[in-house]
Order: structure tokens, then C-alpha cells, then sequence
């Protein structure tokens, strides 16, 4: 009886340490599956085609989700002057259209591509219309906004035109506000530090 009551603790206690493994090894595989970087992403252009943004290893970049009905419009011409200053020193432009905040972006892929390229002349890529907040949220943007995926910037997006700032490692190291000009010294000079950076 007394070996019985031996053996069935024993068990007991493979089983307990099994368990705990095997949850370790979940525990693991979900870590090693959660996105570390910007560049762990697919996204699709506005061409509809997939984009694997670890192709912007080694680049700043400046993600920002636009509306060609808003206030905030102009700033194409903005985000274009940035882009051509700094392209050739490894910067990039992400424009993210969405329709979360005052229905502002009502327009298919193909018209966002017409307006953008035929009123600001936008040559820094576009992608496909996405969202940004709420029900449905794109992955990218819940690792942008998420507390545990990007803590120093989290929180949900305001309105168009809020910018994350990502260095060449594809980590975020900056957010601006919608009404944060593009041009303007406070996030031009965070870019140019950004770049300086090797």
C-alpha cells in the first residue's frame, strides 16, 4: 500500500513537471511568434500587392495614417518635402490611409492613389486602405498603439496624420501628433538624429 501511495505520488508529480514544461515550451513559441519589430509585418501596397516591411531594414521611417478629406490633407505636401530632402540618406515615408476618424477617407485604393498623386504629386509609397483603431484593427497598428508591444508610444490614435517615428532597426522611437507639421524643427530634427544614427 505504502508503494502504491509512493508510485502515485511520483506521478502526480511527472505529470506536474510535464505540465510545467510544456506550457514553458507554449509559453516560448508564442514569445518567439510575437512581432519584436515594425519589420516583422506584411502589409499590402496600394496596388494591392504584399509587402514584407523587413525590405526597410537598415531605413527610418515615418508611418503615418493619412485621409484626403481632413484638415490635416495638406501635410502630403509635407510628407512629400521631407521624403525628398531625406530619401537619400535612407528615409522613408509609410502612408496608412483610414476612415476611423470622421469618415474623411471614403475612397478606394484607386481613387486615394489618383488624389494623392495628381493633388500633392506623392511619390513616397502608399498602401492599401486600412484600420487603425477599433473593431478590425490592423496588426501593424495594435503592435503601434498596443501597451505591451510599443509601452513608450502606446495609446489609440487620435486622428489622421499621427506619426511614429521607427529607426533603421525597425523600433519606434518617436510619436507625433496629427497637428505635428512634417516640416516643422520638432519632427525634422528627431528624423535627422534618427539618421545620424549608423
Amino acid at each position: 500500500m505504502l508503494d502504491r501511495s509512493i508510485l502515485l505520488a511520483s506521478l502526480a508529480a511527472l505529470t506536474a513537471v510535464l505540465a510545467g514544461s510544456s506550457a514553458a515550451i507554449v509559453s516560448a513559441q508564442d514569445s518567439a511568434s510575437q512581432p519584436k519589430s515594425v519589420l516583422d509585418f506584411h502589409v499590402k501596397d496600394i496596388d494591392d500587392k504584399e509587402v514584407d516591411l523587413a525590405h526597410y531594414k537598415g531605413k527610418v521611417l515615418l508611418i503615418v495614417n493619412t485621409a484626403s478629406q481632413c484638415g490635416y490633407t495638406p501635410q502630403y505636401k509635407d510628407l512629400q518635402a521631407i521624403y525628398e530632402k531625406y530619401k537619400d540618406q535612407g528615409f522613408e515615408v509609410l502612408a496608412f490611409p483610414a476612415n476611423e476618424f470622421g469618415a474623411q477617407e471614403p475612397g478606394n485604393n484607386s481613387q486615394i492613389k489618383q488624389f494623392c498623386s495628381s493633388r500633392y504629386s506623392v511619390t513616397f509609397p502608399l498602401f492599401s486602405k486600412i484600420v487603425v483603431k477599433g473593431p478590425g484593427i490592423h496588426p501593424l497598428y495594435a503592435y503601434l498603439t498596443g501597451e505591451q508591444t510599443n509601452p513608450k508610444f502606446a495609446g489609440p490614435i487620435p486622428w489622421n496624420f499621427t506619426k511614429f517615428l521607427v529607426d533603421r532597426n525597425g523600433q519606434v522611437i518617436a510619436r507625433f501628433q496629427p497637428g505635428d507639421k512634417p516640416t516643422s524643427g520638432k519632427v525634422a530634427g528627431e528624423i535627422e538624429k534618427a539618421l545620424g544614427e549608423k
